[in-house]
Formats: structure tokens, sequence, C-alpha cells
């Protein structure tokens, strides 16, 4: 095969994964208790480290890195490949048919086997979320992967990024600052971009500047708690000039991201009655209860088994949502619930969608707020005087993708690459590793995923290629629904595996 020099860097990689003739690089494992980042700054040789002195600098060959904390964050790498908000010629504002980001390429990583993140705050374990984050950020800047699950020693043909975006709010919430330190401290000159600051943006888009309204965002419990969204609102407000008093209500997605990406904690299709290791709302959950005394407000869908209980739908015990659309009607009902709590003077008006994982579904946000708009007892409008009758749904990857564009564009590393070189790497637990619990289904248990101390560095997952092997196929049809032109990038390079 013969490779243009050009490409010569990436091609590398896509001939490793054809033909695993690629180099194989033995490295020693870390032991005892560490801060990944100063391994991953001091400790040459270690599966961490990371040669900063030796990092490319201003290398417009190099892809974009991207991360998430499992499948969710594909929603802003399809906004991002899809964003044509420029000329291509000399990247003036205004659409000119052709996507602004055609001629990059980019790794996307997600970190499947430590998700949710989000649960991580509730399980008051931060310390190892920053871990799992900053290991993400050692996986997109260093140069090793594992061919498959099976394969025992990392290939080193990775090649570095020139721009990260981090993909997933509880992510940037509690990561993007320290990520940014850690930055500044190794001497890279790497632009870190989140999609909360974006998000705010596309959301005061909707008002004017002295207009009074109401915001609300749904987002992982964790997300929530660090205040990231009213703290960047905030901030925003001030920096855009707006004057009108804007309140924000954060709605905990209970359940959403894990049930969307597959987590049997959550969800289970095979389910048919109620389960011991379900950890979603429920009537006696501390946290997220299923309110019994307005159950006929959620209007859950109790065909097949979407809803687990026994006794009947009418009077049903032991309830347990066990579908998607389910798991959307009972966290916007709770978030009209507080609005209505709190008699809102201005009805809401732009809801963040929070997580990368909600985007995929905002059809159905659309349909159960109209039911909820509409929905009368007596005669009575019990949502709708705290509604305004379009509620705009905000992904913030939209923004993202202006800010990457705005980066590449002032440090003229726009290059001349090709989407289908992009690469899609997903964790997997490390089964080789004789400490790491699993289920049956192959998963962490919750215990030890939650349950273990930051600072014990090893090799708990695996980071591998996007295959038929790793993602699974309800993830794969989701995808070809969801995001199909960003789909057909992924189908391709599965393809070369």
């Amino acid at each position: 095969m013969r490779i243009s020099t050009r490409n010569s860097a990436w091609a590398g990689i896509l001939i490793g994964l054809i033909t695993a003739c690629a180099t194989t690089q033995r490295l020693a494992p870390v032991t005892g208790h560490a801060d990944i980042r100063d391994v991953m700054l001091k400790q040459p040789g270690s599966f961490y480290y990371v040669d900063t002195a030796a990092y490319p600098r201003h290398d417009t060959t190099l892809p974009i890195g991207m991360f998430d904390s499992g499948t969710g964050g594909l929603t802003v790498l399809d906004a991002v490949v899809r964003f044509d908000g420029h000329q291509n010629t000399d990247r003036s504002k205004g659409s000119d048919g052709i996507a602004d980001f055609n001629r990059e390429k980019f790794i996307y990583f997600g970190d499947q086997a430590n998700m949710p993140y989000g649960e991580y705050a509730a399980e008051n374990n931060l310390p190892l979320l920053t871990e799992h984050i900053f290991k993400d950020v050692q996986f997109l800047l260093g140069h090793h992967y594992y061919a498959s699950p099976q394969d025992k020693t990392p290939r080193g043909d990775k090649q570095p990024v020139k721009a990260m975006v981090i993909a997933c709010n509880t992510a940037t919430a509690f990561g993007k600052k320290d990520i940014e330190a850690f930055m500044d401290r190794a001497g890279l000159p790497l632009k870190v971009i989140g999609v909360i600051d974006a998000g705010v943006r596309g959301a005061l888009a909707h008002f004017g500047k002295t207009e009074d309204g109401t915001i609300a965002v749904m987002a992982t419990p964790g997300t929530v708690s660090s205040n990231g969204y009213p703290h960047a609102l905030a901030e925003q407000r001030t920096a855009l000039g707006f004057s009108g008093r804007i309140a924000c209500f954060p709605q905990p997605g209970y359940g959403l991201a894990g049930a969307i990406d597959g987590e049997t904690a959550y969800i289970d299709p095979k389910a048919v009655a109620p389960r011991t290791a379900y950890r979603g709302p429920e009537f006696r959950h501390a946290t997220a209860a299923i309110d019994s005394a307005i159950l006929h407000r959620y209007g859950f869908d109790f065909s097949g088994q979407q809803m687990l209980f026994t006794g009947t739908p009418e009077h049903p015990q032991n309830l347990q949502i066990n579908s998607i659309e389910n798991y959307i009607a009972y966290n916007l009902l709770s978030l009209l619930e507080q609005l209505r709590q709190a008699k809102v003077r201005h009805p809401l008006k732009v809801i963040i969608l929070g997580c990368t994982h909600y985007p995929f579904f905002t059809d159905v946000f659309k349909a159960k707020l109209a039911a909820f708009y509409d929905y009368q007892e007596q005669g009575r409008y019990i949502y709708r005087p705290y509604m305004a009758e379009e509620i705009r749904l905000v992904d913030p990857a939209v923004n993202t993708a202006q800010e990457l564009h705005d980066y590449l564009l002032a440090e003229r590393l726009f290059g001349d690459n090709h989407l289908d070189e992009s690469a899609f790497f997903i964790s997997v637990p490390n089964r080789d590793n004789p400490g790491v619990q699993c289920d049956a289904a192959g998963n962490f248990t919750w215990a030890y995923k939650y349950g273990r101390r930051a600072g014990e560095l090893q090799e708990y997952i695996k980071c591998v290629p996007f295959s038929r092997e790793t993602l699974p196929l309800e993830t794969q049809q989701r995808l070809q629904r969801a995001i199909p032109h960003t789909y057909s990038i992924i189908e391709r390079f599965m393809g070369r595996n």
C-alpha cells in the first residue's frame, strides 16, 4: 500500500487497524497511589505518560479531538461536521453549501465503560470522575490504544490532536478549568472547548437584551450539582450585555443518559418484571421519586415492558421505568412541577439540552412538551400558565461548532484533511486486569464503577476502535437513525476494522 507524504502519519493508524502490522509498545504499568496529571507529565515509560516536549505544535495535519462519557457526544460531532456558517474560500460569515469542517478529520472517544459521568457526584466520588476525565484527555493527547478488547499489548500509532472538544456537559462542568490549567502546566497551546458556555449563548440568543424570562436546563445530576449552567448564565449575561431578569431552573435528568446508552441499571429491554438492580426513578427513590399522587399526569406508556410493575397499570406497585420515552416524560413533568410550585411569572421559553445524549430524542421532547401544554384536569390547564406556546430546545453543539471554527481560523489551523480519515474509539472493561469486577453482561458492576478510589492508577479499561463487536447493534441502529451523516463516516471506519 502506498501512502502519500501528507497523510503518512495518520495513515499509520488505518494500516494498523486493517492489517495489524503496526508496531506495539511495552509500557510499564502504573503502580501505587498517584495523581494522573503527575504521571502524565513526570513518569516516562508509564502507560499514561505524555511527552509534552515532543508534542507537535501548530500542525494542521493533526485531527481535532473530542471526548464524552459515551456515545452521546456524537451529537456534538454531528453538529460540527455538518456546520455551514461560513464561506470556505475566505471564512467570512454566510453559508455556501459546503460544510466548514469538510477538510478536517476527528478522533472521537467515548468512555462507555465508566459512564454515566453524572452519577459520580451522587456517589460522592468526584476525585474518581476527575481521574476519568484526565484519562480521556491523555488518550487524545497520546498514541496508545488496543486494536481489540482481546489484545494484550497496546499499539502506539494513534495521532495526537490539535484542539480538544469536551463533548460532555458533566466533564465540562467538573473538568474544563482543570484541563486548561493542565495545558498551561504542560506548556501545550491546545484550545479546550466545552459545551456549557456554548449552550448558554445559544439560549440567550432567543431573548432580547432587556427581556425577562425563564430558562430550564435538563442535564445529568452531576452537571446540575456542579451549578455550571447557572454560573455560566450569570457570566454570559454580563459579558453579552443582557440586563433582563432571567430565571434558571435546572432539572436533573435522573437515569435518562444511562437509559439512552443502554446502561442496564436503568433500562433492560429483556426485563418483564421489576428488577433488583434497577436504579432509576421509582416510588420510594430518595432523590428521584415518582409521585404517586400525580401518577396520572406523567402520561407513562404502560404497553409492552416500557414500565415494569406488579399489580395493575391503574394501581401499580414496585413501579420502574423501562423506556427512554418514559424517562423523558418523568423528567419533563418533574421540571414543570418545579415551575408550577414556584409560580414562575415568566413562562418557560427555552430548555437547554444540557446532556449530549438528549438531542437524539428531540422529537420526543417536543411531543411530550406539547402533551403537557394541552393537559387539563376538570377543564383547567395545569402547566400551560408556566409554558410558552413554543418552547425552544437548545442543543449546545451548534455554538460549540462556531467556537471551534473561530479558534482554527484565528490560529491558522484549518487543515487539508478528509473526514473519512476520522477515527472512533470506545472504552471497554479490561478483562486482563484481575481486579476488574464485571456483571453478567460484561459491564462494570455499580459498586466497582463508582466505588474505586482515585489515585490507584491501573488500566481498568481498554480504549478500542468502534467495531461491530464493541458498539452494540442497538446503538448502531440509534446512531444510524439520529445522525445518518456522521454514522456513514463511522460505518466506513468500522468497515476498515
